[in-house]
């Protein structure tokens, strides 16, 4: 079975890439990662907050009565804190490179089209293949436009494509207003795919302490119908990469997403929670089921059910909620039937 795709140009041997985690930054875990039949590695990403503080560092030794404030270089958070920075971020690709024969996706992740971008072309002289450009902003600033938080988004993508030629992916959140919308500009502005969706974790309220307390859930199959909809509408709309993030734990899973319009599926809690060997046994897997039901090849079954054949999205996922509602008050009259029945019979 042809279980071959294509993701931002790269040709991989079968849909199932190693997500973004820290699994990366052990290249003992990488070759695990490669030998359990990883198709490509996605690095975690570098954070605009370290770079910019890479370079404030640097400054301070050529201005040291520069910083006014005693408080200001708390805003950022201490290096520490990442487990790679930017020169050991740069030299693990490299070093990725050499130890595996799997494309390397490095990552960007901030809010402002500021200096540190030109990390996109360190990036790919690093060796890297593609990269994602992680647009991760919660803005609560309510003089704050949507329209001016975009254009300073498409001012990310502009900027990284001067930097870099290598394919460039967004990874984006679900929360546009108009989200076919902006990935319609983003393409003009530059991007080569789309990683759907962000997930932000969420902070919780400690009421014992009164603190905010941070935790990591990993992700399950209930989170994949968001993505699910979203691909089906913009692989419809649009001829470049899509990749789903978040949400596949299984065979069944990953085909949805594929059907959907997805050209790869990134894992992280899958593999967090059960191994590297996940890898395989769901190429496996997916292969049997297409063999199956008589599919020739991947390529035959993705995008199999998108909505290229439904020229007003809107008027269908409308038709379908109204559709899902309807259902919940006959469901609702029937149980209330068998209530009175029981009671009758009491």
């Amino acid at each position: 079975m042809d279980l071959t795709t294509t993701y931002l140009g790269l040709t991989l041997k079968h849909p199932f890439v190693m997500g973004a985690s820290p699994l990366v930054d052990d290249l003992d875990q990488v070759s695990r990662l490669a030998e359990n039949g990883a198709a490509a590695i996605v690095m975690h990403s570098l954070f605009e907050e370290q770079l910019v503080f890479e370079q404030l560092a640097a400054h301070a030794f050529t201005a040291p009565y520069a910083e006014s404030s005693g408080e200001a270089s708390s805003y950022l958070p201490a290096p520490a804190e990442f487990a790679l920075g930017p020169d050991e971020y740069l030299e693990q690709i490299a070093r990725i490179k050499k130890r595996v024969d799997l494309p390397v996706i490095g990552s960007l992740n901030g809010v402002s089209a500021q200096g540190w971008l030109y990390y996109a072309g360190l990036i790919e002289q690093a060796g890297a293949d593609a990269l994602e450009l992680n647009l991760y902003s919660i803005n609560g600033d309510p003089e704050c436009s949507g329209a001016s938080i975009e254009a300073e988004q498409l001012a990310m993508i502009e900027q990284v494509r001067a930097s870099a030629t290598i394919p460039v992916a967004l990874k984006l959140s679900p929360y546009y207003t108009s989200l076919s919308h902006f990935v319609g500009r983003a393409s003009t502005a530059g991007a080569d795919g789309f990683v759907l969706f962000n997930r932000f974790y969420q902070p919780d309220f400690n009421l014992e302490d009164l603190e905010i307390e941070h935790r990591i859930r990993l992700s399950d199959s209930g989170e994949l119908l968001l993505r699910l909809r979203w691909l089906a509408i913009l692989s419809a709309q649009s001829q470049k990469s899509f990749a789903v993030t978040g949400g596949v734990r299984s065979t069944s899973d990953a085909l949805k997403a594929l059907m959907a319009g997805a050209d790869s599926v990134q894992l992280v809690s899958e593999i967090l929670e059960r191994g590297p060997q996940r890898f395989s046994q769901l190429a496996r897997a997916l292969a049997e089921w297409l063999e199956q039901h008589d599919y020739d090849s991947l390529a035959q079954l993705r995008g199999s059910m998108n909505l290229s054949r439904c020229p007003d999205p809107g008027a269908y996922e409308r038709a379908h909620y109204t559709k899902i509602l309807q259902t919940w008050r006959s469901l609702d009259s029937s149980m209330s039937r068998g209530a009175d029945s029981t009671r009758d019979a009491i």
